[in-house]
């Protein structure tokens, strides 16, 4: 799978000076049809890049402002200052979203985050921000500690040879050795993606970590399952209750973000609706993209037209 964006869609896109550096946006449309409000895409990682947001696109052609960016640090939004990584956390990058959405005028919108942008998503929304109108979490946790318990069970179903291959490296600290990141691949090929070849779109996301994996290793850690950085204790299962604008909750049958982690914050989030995708895992939008557009789509008409969602 390539590009299918559609080039006629107007395009913008710029730069938003923050914390003393620059955050770079993208927004495809120019504007809403009466009745629509733009939609605000939340990448993950964190430290990923906005490029696997990219297939959300596809919702400005309904009428309506699609705007994607760079968090800081990351992709073209990363920082060559000198500069403390410990400035990296999620009270930043809730900061970051009302930068964006007052430099671009964004008053009333949909936030879209997938993983870390939808943990992101639901911690801005337990602020009440104002203009929030509807939020969607797509194959996101409330709870590191429950993600990383539900990546050692599905860890443990990865061939013995594997698990070994990881664990090795994981207690020598040589993670970054190419015999790590062969078996780490295994791992991804079962629940993160599972279309080969990757779409274009994805593997510029993976591309862009691995050439400025500062955010990732900092906040997350060497990989998906070995989160050993800043947010390892993040927790907000027990706020889930404070989110009352409508939401949706998006997740795959194989899923790392697993349906145990998924049915965590359906429960947790007063009247939201949840929807798994039976041929995904992490990246539906990959897997099966026509689907989760059109699941997408409908939640965002549900909510601007008042019949749906959480009171």
């Amino acid at each position: 799978m390539g590009d299918t964006r559609d080039r006629a869609v107007p395009r913008t896109e710029g730069r938003i000076p923050f914390r003393g550096f620059e955050t770079w946006y993208r927004v495809v449309g120019d504007g809403e049809a009466e009745g629509r409000l733009p939609v605000l895409c939340l990448h993950g990682g964190p430290g990923a890049t906005h490029h696997h947001m990219e297939p959300y696109e596809a919702l400005a052609g309904a009428g309506r402002r699609v705007v994607l960016y760079d968090q800081l640090g990351c992709g073209r939004s990363a920082i060559e200052a000198p500069h403390d990584a410990s400035m990296y956390t999620p009270e930043l990058f809730m900061e970051e979203i009302d930068a964006v959405r007052d430099a671009l005028g964004l008053d009333r919108i949909h936030v879209l985050g997938h993983s870390w942008g939808g943990m992101l998503g639901m911690q801005y929304a337990i602020g009440h921000p104002p203009g929030l109108a509807g939020l969607i979490v797509e194959s996101s946790p409330a709870s590191i500690p429950q993600w990383v318990a539900e990546a050692n069970r599905l860890r443990d179903e990865l061939p013995p040879e594997v698990q070994a291959v990881l664990l090795r490296h994981e207690e020598a600290g040589t993670t970054d050795d190419p015999e790590y990141e062969r078996a780490m691949t295994v791992f991804y090929d079962r629940h993160v993606c599972r279309v080969r070849p990757y779409p274009d779109w994805l593997q510029a996301t993976f591309d862009g970590i691995a050439a400025n994996p500062e955010v990732y290793h900092h906040m997350n850690g060497p990989s998906e399952f070995h989160v050993i950085g800043t947010i390892r204790d993040w927790d907000i299962t027990d706020r889930l209750a404070e989110i009352t604008v409508p939401t949706l909750v998006l997740s795959g049958r194989y899923d790392e973000a697993t349906p145990a982690i998924a049915e965590t914050v359906h429960r947790g989030i007063p009247g939201s609706e949840w929807v798994m995708f039976e041929q995904s895992s992490h990246m539906a939008q990959a897997e099966e993209p026509d689907e989760i557009l059109r699941v997408v789509s409908e939640f965002l008409d549900r909510v601007e037209s008042g019949t749906g969602g959480s009171s």
